[in-house]
């Protein structure tokens, strides 16, 4: 029978903390789970007589991913901590069917400031920076740069790094907006004061905003309308920095609020961050509503996301709307990463309570939101057509370039909820000689980076079933779940047919072949992407090939034929590689002559 591995791989569990991972008959992935106890937890989903079958009391969810599943596999670890880390990475970054991915992994910058400095400034960071008197403000989802700038427009602050370095009063010190401590026109205690200020207006942002209307009204008086419309925009920016709220604790105190709620075409994950006792900003980001929907698994994976090694700042209460599993073991994990104690707690009453309910009630206005917009149904029409594991939302789209093996690029591109993610887009720089291999060269390093930018719902390639076949054989060596289609052109004695008006694209997946009519909208939506991987390909190519043409100028004239570089490039990959290679290797790659050349 087809559940007999697992029953055997049962029977041999450890009794040790680790993560197991259902497969299917197609050694697909289907979950991932962590355990203090593997052997204990395994044999939880499971009854053993009258017969071996799945537990009729797991969910519906996990009910399903038993039926399917015929092999488990696991990994040992040395606490129920690192099978916590390890869980969250591998959901991350294989993508398992029956686990959910809330993609909600940005990093917030903070403003800080070192106070170890005589004459400090304001910056900006998304990471931990090294000093010991370093006080961080935020973090600020949206809106952080612009806040940074009002403050150095309102406060007369050392605008530069490098003014305490020059020793001489500069432009900033004659238009007024630097009080000069190069020159010692501040005392250390005066500059104090006013960064003292400056605190109080991170904060108070009324401070900032009365400022900036009153010198929007004088520019506007005096028909400076673009200025004007710039700090309009400024205000506007600074005021929606946070969810509005008179909900102020009488407590000095900093809480991070997370509440996740998820509806039936979509969830929201909403933050708030009370510092001293007032809500200075938040965010909310929306993941697909689905019946695998895992409340206990949402929570986990959201703050193990948001509170990274590199982190700048947390605040040592963590409110969330709704208990879930292993709340204290994650305290504990965040605790231990901190090297301070870290509590999660779920008020019932109180002001905390309504902290929670504040965040609530933001998450059900932003569902119904998001319900009012105009909804597509094209993603669900493309999930149906070529039957996939999962609705395609989001979507990466690749392309190659080249022109006679010269400038070879790769591109990828990013489709997102019915938009294009461009802050996604990547370009790639390959060494492969061919399609197929430069195809497989930036496949494999997209795979690599899985860990660190989760995989997409669907892969769309620019080529034929040949590369379908390399992107799904990638893929299941890296044991990572993705639907894959190709679109290529029709091929008529073996070329692709590209007569205008005659050309007819034809869509690849793992099983079968789609002739759709150009008419038809869902060979248009994935031309779309296609044409846009391509655009994006070849921009890149063109920029690429214009550099190396004027580095191949260079080496010509110094006496270089065409052949020469041709050789080169073959041998070292790069023009970079060429001018940081040695005597000798040149020696090797072509001759002493050209190395003496080269290097002299």
């Amino acid at each position: 029978m087809l559940k007999e591995l697992i029953l055997k791989t049962i029977q041999n569990l450890p009794n040790q903390a680790g993560v197991y991972q259902y497969f299917d008959e197609s050694n697909r992935l289907l979950y991932v789970g962590k355990a203090k106890n593997l052997k204990n937890r395994v044999k939880s989903y499971w009854r053993f007589t009258p017969e071996f079958r799945a537990n009729p009391n797991v969910g519906v969810r996990i009910s399903r991913m038993l039926e399917q599943a015929v092999k488990v596999d696991y990994l040992i670890v040395d606490s129920e901590a690192d099978a916590l880390i390890l869980e969250n990475s591998l959901i991350k970054q294989l993508k398992p069917k029956y686990n959910i991915l809330l993609r909600d992994d940005k990093t917030y910058p903070y403003i800080y400031i070192d106070e170890s400095q005589d004459f400090p400034r304001f910056e900006i960071t998304r990471r931990v920076v090294k000093g010991k008197n370093i006080s961080y403000y935020g973090p600020f989802p949206n809106g952080g740069k612009v806040l940074l700038d009002t403050l150095y427009e309102v406060f007369p602050l050392v605008q530069k790094k490098s003014c305490l370095r020059e020793g001489k009063a500069c432009l900033f010190h004659q238009i007024k907006k630097c009080l000069a401590p190069c020159e010692g026109k501040v005392t250390i205690e005066a500059y104090q004061k006013i960064i003292s200020s400056v605190k109080e207006a991170i904060v108070k942002r009324s401070i900032l905003t009365e400022v900036l209307t009153e010198r929007m009204m004088e520019l506007a008086l005096s028909e400076r309308y673009e200025e004007a419309a710039t700090l309009r925009d400024n205000i506007k920016t600074i005021e929606s920095l946070t969810i509005n709220s008179n909900l102020d604790l009488a407590k000095q105190e900093n809480l991070d609020i997370f509440a996740i709620v998820n509806a039936e075409e979509r969830g929201v994950i909403i933050k708030l961050f009370m510092r001293n006792g007032k809500i200075i900003s938040s965010d909310f980001s929306i993941f697909r509503g689905s019946e695998i929907f895992d409340q206990d698994e949402a929570y986990k994976q959201a703050l193990l996301e948001f509170y990274t090694y590199e982190t700048p700042h947390i605040a040592k209460t963590v409110l969330v709307a709704h208990s879930f599993e292993d709340q204290e073991k994650i305290a504990q994990l965040l605790s231990k990463r901190f090297t301070t104690k870290i509590e999660i707690n779920n008020p019932k009453r109180g002001s905390k309570a309504k902290l929670i309910q504040l965040a609530i009630d933001n998450a059900h206005e932003i569902l119904k939101l998001e319900a009012n917009k105009e909804k597509t149904e094209i993603e669900e029409k493309i999930y149906k057509l070529f039957e996939l594991d999962t609705v395609p939302y989001r979507v990466e789209c690749f392309d190659n370039s080249h022109m006679m093996g010269v400038a070879t690029v790769g591109a990828m591109v990013v489709w997102d909820e019915n938009s294009w993610d461009k802050s996604s887009y990547r370009r790639y720089e390959l060494q492969a000689k061919d399609e197929y291999h430069q195809m497989q060269e930036m496949l494999s390093r997209r795979i690599a980076d899985f860990g660190e930018n989760s995989p997409p719902d669907l892969w769309v390639l620019d080529g034929g079933e040949t590369l379908l076949k390399l992107a799904l054989r990638l893929l299941q060596e890296a044991g990572v779940s993705l639907d894959v289609i190709a679109i290529a052109k029709e091929k008529l004695d073996a070329k692709a047919h590209r007569s205008k008006g005659a050309a007819k694209d034809i869509v690849h997946n793992k099983t079968s072949q789609f002739e759709l009519k150009t008419t038809d909208k869902r060979l248009q939506w994935v031309q779309r992407l296609r044409d846009e991987a391509h655009r994006f390909a070849i921009t890149y190519h063109q920029n690429k090939k214009r550099k190396d043409d004027n580095k191949s100028s260079l080496l010509e004239k110094k006496g270089i034929g065409p052949a020469t570089i041709k050789k080169l490039l073959n041998y070292f990959g790069t023009f970079e590689a060429i001018n940081s290679a040695t005597f000798e290797e040149i020696s090797v790659a072509s001759s002493k002559k050209i190395a003496k050349i080269l290097k002299t």
